[in-house]
């Protein structure tokens, strides 16, 4: 075995292997279209206008990002604005307007040529084509397209009928849209009404019967019902998964680390240490924070650890203990200081410095460990409505990372101290 010290290496491995002959792809193998298990994924949303596919389209991007799995978002509305540079009505949407129809099917595919780009060039793993894709024959483009390069397809269909969820996404995310950020409220809520007019003729939506074959979920009225078909892989059980348990309802999510603890004044890590005299403090001024807030039906979770805990015993309030939210476990570092780790074990301390998200502690966990473990905390927050979570700085930053739309790696990581 060789002697050299141990390495965190990331190099780059391909992810579909082919066979090759004499240095070059077996031609035969190499023109014929595989779709390997651990192939990449497109996912397509399917909806009339203000049905919130964009929503979902962003939530499940910074979701599979979260969870490690490179994921980008194409809007091909932004396609569109940047080929039309000045929006002017509805007639653009119209389907007997040719020149509309040109200028969007070119968008689209300009759209899924980026698509390709990224799934090919760029590492990509998911790309998530937003769009109406309201026919069966602009599916079948989109499927024939995933066919020649091997994607698997899934599509998520938004279907609402509820008149008052319509107007309330249209007055608060389609009248912000640079098409109508010139335009008087109750002339671009006429417009965008035409505009949907637009589509409900042609409008096909996915039938479990006549699209059978394809992988899709439908979900109806904002997650009332859910209509699953043909999940193929894990990654679609993934995204199935989160769907069924975010919502739209409007609430607040605070988080907040404990109060200081008798180790953190010691300079030492993890351990199950009580509140020190400040932490004590701390608490107090929190429970007061809350107080003044009233806010309605509020929850207090908490980790399994003492410090958090007695932090949340002084807001008198119910709490619920998680052990998926206890600290990050250093192992055989448990209660040392920085420079004790470094003193006794100078390679773990180097390694650690090299990835620290991906630095697992001998006998612990690494970050890329936690954000795992904190998946059923993130759903269940996507699932209740006001929530303040007590937990520690580990765990905050990699809750951070997902609310705050960024990977949950070492260099997007929200930082909060050492």
């Amino acid at each position: 075995m060789a002697s050299s010290p141990r390495e965190l290496t990331q190099n780059p491995l391909k992810k579909i292997w082919v066979p090759c002959k004499n240095g070059l792809p077996d031609r035969h193998i190499s023109q014929r279209r595989v779709c390997m298990t651990n192939c990449p994924t497109l996912i397509v949303t399917v909806g009339l206008p203000a049905r919130g596919k964009t929503y979902i389209s962003k939530k499940l991007t910074r979701y599979l990002n979260w969870i490690g799995v490179p994921t980008k978002e194409f809007n091909v509305g932004q396609y569109r604005r940047k080929c039309v540079k000045t929006y002017k009505s509805f007639e653009f949407f119209r389907p007997d307007n040719e020149e509309g129809l040109k200028i969007r099917r070119q968008c689209a595919l300009a759209a899924l040529g980026d698509v390709q780009r990224y799934l090919r060039d760029e590492g990509g793993q998911v790309a998530v084509f937003d769009a109406t894709n309201t026919t069966r024959e602009r599916r079948g483009t989109i499927m024939s397209f995933a066919q020649q390069n091997g994607y698997k397809v899934f599509f998520v269909e938004s279907v609402c009928e509820d008149p008052d969820v319509i107007a309330e996404n249209i007055v608060q995310v389609k009248l912000s849209s640079p098409d109508y950020i010139h335009c008087d409220t109750d002339k671009a809520v006429e417009d965008f009404m035409k505009r949907i007019k637009c589509y409900e003729n042609s409008y096909e939506p996915l039938d479990e019967i006549l699209d059978g074959g394809l992988s899709f979920i439908k979900i109806m009225d904002v997650g009332r019902r859910y209509l699953v078909n043909r999940v193929q892989d894990h990654i679609q059980s993934r995204i199935v998964y989160y769907l069924m348990n975010i919502h739209i309802t409007p609430r607040s999510i605070y988080l907040c680390r404990h109060g200081e603890s008798d180790l953190n004044v010691k300079g030492r890590i993890g351990g199950d240490s009580g509140l020190s005299v400040r932490g004590k403090e701390f608490a107090e001024c929190l429970g007061k924070f809350i107080r003044d807030q009233s806010i309605n039906e509020l929850k207090v979770w908490t980790s399994q650890m003492k410090r958090t805990i007695q932090t949340a015993e002084a807001l008198s309030v119910p709490y619920e203990q998680w052990k998926a939210l206890n600290e990050i476990d250093a192992g055989v570092c448990e209660e040392m200081t920085y420079e004790e780790i470094q003193e006794n074990y100078p390679l773990e301390f180097a390694l650690r410095d090299q990835d620290k998200y991906r630095y697992r502690y001998p006998k612990g966990e690494s970050y890329e460990d936690l954000v795992q473990r904190l998946e059923p905390v993130i759903m269940e927050l996507e699932r209740q409505e006001n929530v303040l979570v007590i937990c520690h700085q580990a765990v905050m930053r990699c809750l951070l990372a997902y609310f705050l739309d960024k990977p949950a790696v070492m260099g997007t990581c929200p930082l909060l101290v050492r």
